[in-house]
């Protein structure tokens, strides 16, 4: 259905943690946790093409030479307020990571998302980037923030969610068919309102308990 550019989770833990999220009883505390558990597995998943590089060191037994990251440089950026959810998942795993912001509003009149807040590292564009939100609907707000990350002179963008709609993996396709989409599963649609279907309900809102 999709093409090699689109990853999507075979994973028990992904699946189970999802369910828990889909679920609305879930409490804000365990929605939370959970969207940076998942956040953690997909990250494992994103960053299996860090080069890598051989240091010499000293076991307890003898001298070696073994791998180690090859020190690329590599920044998270979160679409506000959402992707906020999904940083501490991906520091978790790359601790040296550093992280940029984009934030974007939605005209009422032609439904087109604007950045109306964007603060990135001085050198984001020598950077590998993960740009990190848990909802691909409509594609709108992703394909713009990859838009101005390509603005700025990023050149190996990957996008991250947990949860995505066939309309949203195509519409990133359609205008960056050089992006990596990792997800944590691919639902069936949207509703009439523009909501994943059977998705998770408003993440911000369950992220943050402004319900």
């Amino acid at each position: 259905m999709f093409n090699e550019k689109v990853h999507v989770m075979d994973h028990p833990l992904v699946s189970h943690k999802l369910t828990i999220m889909r679920d609305k009883s879930t409490s804000v505390k365990d929605f939370r946790e959970l969207v940076s558990e998942i956040g953690m597995l997909i990250t494992y998943e994103a960053t299996r093409d860090l080069p890598l590089t051989d240091k010499e060191i000293e076991t307890p037994i003898c001298k070696t030479t073994m791998p180690t990251l090859a020190g690329k440089k590599f920044a998270v950026v979160p679409i506000l307020r959402a992707g906020l959810g999904l940083v501490d998942g991906v520091l978790r795993m790359v601790p040296s990571a550093r992280v940029g912001h984009i934030g974007m509003y939605r005209d009422e009149e032609t439904l087109q998302p604007h950045v109306y807040f964007a603060k990135m590292p001085t050198d984001i564009a020598e950077r590998d980037i993960i740009i990190v939100d848990p909802m691909l609907a409509t594609g709108g707000s992703a394909v713009e923030a990859i838009t101005e990350m390509k603005k700025r002179g990023c050149k190996n963008i990957k996008l991250m969610v947990l949860v995505a709609a066939p309309e949203g993996i195509k519409a990133v396709q359609d205008a960056h068919d050089d992006v990596h989409i990792y997800c944590g599963a691919v639902d069936e649609g949207l509703n009439e309102r523009g909501y994943i279907v059977p998705g998770l309900g408003d993440a911000g809102d369950r992220i943050f308990g402004t319900k």
